[in-house]
Order: structure tokens, then sequence, then C-alpha cells
């Protein structure tokens, strides 16, 4: 039980490392075009975060999960609501 929850916690540490290395290369004027695609991931994390809460094999691991479920929504929904601004941009103003 604790060895599963050790190498989640070490996956979770090395994707936070990875997920920031990643972020900081990209441009500017790209973070918005990929907002999209990061709403599909986002969307994986919530899938994944919903198997964690429900096969929890300690009460460590469901808190964590839930905690995962609750980042990765907030993510999702932000993400659409900035996409969905952008695309508010460029529709005319006239009709």
């Amino acid at each position: 039980m604790t060895g599963t929850l050790l190498v989640g916690l070490y996956v979770f540490v090395l994707a936070m490392f990875v997920g920031f290395e990643i972020i900081t290369k990209v441009p500017p004027k790209l973070h918005t075009p990929l907002m999209s695609g990061s709403n599909a991931i986002s969307g994986i994390s919530i899938v994944g975060a919903l198997l964690v809460v429900g096969a929890g094999e300690s009460p460590a691991m469901r808190w964590i999960g839930l905690v995962a479920l609750i980042m990765a929504t907030v993510n999702a929904v932000g993400g659409f609501m900035v996409t969905d601004r952008m695309l508010q941009m460029f529709k005319s103003k006239d009709g």
C-alpha cells in the first residue's frame, strides 16, 4: 500500500516538473491556440483521477485522487472559458 502511494507521488512530482518545463518553453503567442489541446489532456486527467478515487486502496490515495480531480476539473473548465473568450474576439460585431 505504501509503495503504491510513493510511486504515485513520484510520478505526480515528475509530471509537475515536466509540465512546468514544457509550458515555460512555449511562446506567449501560442498559449491560446494550444488551449484546446490542454483541455483534452485535462479530460484525460479527470478520467485518471476518477479511477484513482474509485479504486483508492487507502484513504490517502482517495484524498490525493480527489484533489487531482478538483484541479483537473478547474483546469478544464478554465481552459474552455479562455477558449470561448478567444473565439468571441473573432466574431463580427455587426451581426
